[in-house]
């Protein structure tokens, strides 16, 4: 048994989102007793102390609202709030969000002191396995893990079975004597130690947790263990929230899982480039303000408004708030890349398309019953795919835009109009086909093509403005 010396790099939790807004707590009292252990937990550092920690008596707080304030900017500059250095309802939010326990660090940032292992051969040895899976598809989804890594750096891995390899890997409950104890389901995951001697490299995960092979519910074995050997590497996390090495967990159908750009940069950063003389290159997170940003798909839901882009999607709040967010993180069983979207005010739900699928989701998620084809609306079989959609509530209407052609749906009488389809170019004199999303908006339809937006007059029948920007709608 190795010993146990160091501090867990990961602590990783995790619970399912949708439209319902996080747990409140009770209390002012517990709202502050929360911020403090929260910060305690992420933003630690010997230059600036701790908070003083609640008494037993949740109503007594002590008087450190100076280091509070500090701690809190630390936070919201970290997450990209505003820093405002109060606990707003903004910050509260993002503090309720799934997470992991390591503390938050700049992107690129190695763990402290840049641990690294001075060689490219490491050795593993899975310890014990978890009841939840068969043993080979643990062997499996470890295995797979470490492979995240050395496509894309000059790291190697040999399994070992029986002597003590550089990273031990084992399943346990509660206290297994690290001096970080697991908490039970439903909280913390996992947790994993920097490159280094005795314990150095070792990842844990939680055994009262749910451990999966595939499926979105519980927590899938392979990503929760591709970001610990990320740590086990040296790797700390990213500000990039669409990373690997993020603090909140996402799930991605490990089958198309492609390593993010920016995970590669900082395992190159350590452990320098691939032998290959082609280098690997993985996806970027988009960026709202990047000139070149496009939609995907554009829906809206009780006033919001959601963007779509490859695995994320935009959440507008408000005319000044816009943020970022995996799509697995409030629809699992939803894919990324959504094609078309739009929100039935009628019944106060949400239809999202890709091929020739669609899936209906309300404020607790998708519906039962879903995906469907979307031939059950009515289209010909030769429609493989929706290029855009909106919504009409005046009329009960929505518009779906396929190539140089569109439909029209009665919502209320559930059924195809007849007559359809239509040119878009005639009765949408100065849109050209080919469109990305569609909004209509105020009065006005919006046609989202490329990096471009079309602003259309219904009333006039007529484009009354061309020259507006995509990313003009995510406040930039």
């Amino acid at each position: 048994m190795k010993s146990l010396p160091m501090v867990p790099l990961l602590l990783l939790s995790f619970s399912f989102s949708t439209f319902a807004a996080p747990v409140v707590p009770d209390s002012k009292d517990d709202d502050m007793n929360f911020v403090k252990k929260y910060l305690n937990d992420f933003y630690k550092s010997p230059d600036n102390g701790t908070i003083a920690p609640p008494r037993n008596d949740s109503a007594s707080l002590y008087n450190d609202n100076d280091l509070v304030t500090e701690k809190l900017k630390q936070m919201q500059s970290f997450f990209g709030l505003k820093v405002t250095g109060k606990a707003d309802a903004e910050t509260l939010a993002v503090m309720r969000k799934p997470r992991c326990g390591v503390p938050d660090l700049g992107r690129f940032v190695r763990t402290n002191g840049n641990p690294k292992w001075e060689r490219n051969e490491i050795t593993y040895r899975i310890v014990n396995y978890t009841p939840d899976m068969h043993p080979s598809d643990v062997d499996t989804a470890i295995h797979k893990a470490f492979k995240v890594w050395s496509n894309v750096s000059p790291m190697t891995f040999k399994r070992l079975y029986h002597k003590e390899a550089d990273i031990e890997i084992s399943f346990y409950l509660r206290d297994h004597g690290d001096n970080s104890p697991f908490d039970g389901p439903d909280g913390i995951l996992a947790h994993a130690f920097g490159p280094g001697k005795g314990i150095g490299g070792d990842a844990h995960f939680d055994d009262d947790e749910f451990f999966t092979k595939q499926g979105s519910r519980g927590h899938n074995l392979f990503l929760v263990a591709a970001h610990e050997l990320g740590h086990s590497l040296g790797l700390s996390h990213s500000t990039d929230p669409g990373a690997l090495m993020y603090p909140n967990y996402a799930y991605t159908d490990p089958h198309l899982f492609r390593l993010p750009q920016d995970d590669i940069n900082g395992i190159q950063a350590i452990y320098g480039k691939t032998d290959d003389q082609i280098q690997p290159t993985g996806p970027t997170t988009p960026q709202a303000c990047d000139p070149r940003t496009t939609f995907d798909a554009i829906a809206t839901f009780r006033g919001e408004m959601m963007f779509f882009k490859d695995r994320h999607f935009w959440r507008k709040h408000s005319q000044e708030e816009v943020e970022l967010l995996f799509i697995s993180l409030f629809w699992p069983d939803l894919p990324s890349s959504i094609e078309a979207g739009y929100e039935n005010y009628e019944k106060d739900q949400v239809l999202l398309f890709k091929g020739n699928k669609y899936w209906t989701l309300n404020e607790n998620g998708i519906l039962p019953g879903y995906p469907r084809i979307i031939y059950q609306l009515g289209f010909p079989k030769n429609v493989k795919k929706i290029d855009a959609a909106f919504n009409d509530p005046e009329s009960g209407k929505t518009y779906f835009f396929v190539g140089g052609k569109y439909w029209r749906y009665d919502e209320i009488r559930q059924s195809m109009e007849k007559g359809y389809p239509k040119s878009i170019n005639k009765d949408f004199p100065g849109v050209r086909p080919r469109i990305d999303a569609a909004l209509k908006h105020e009065g006005y339809i919006y046609f989202f093509q490329g990096t471009k937006v079309i602003q259309f007059d219904p009333n006039s029948n007529q484009v009354v403005d061309s020259t507006q920007k995509s990313n003009r709608w995510l406040n930039c």
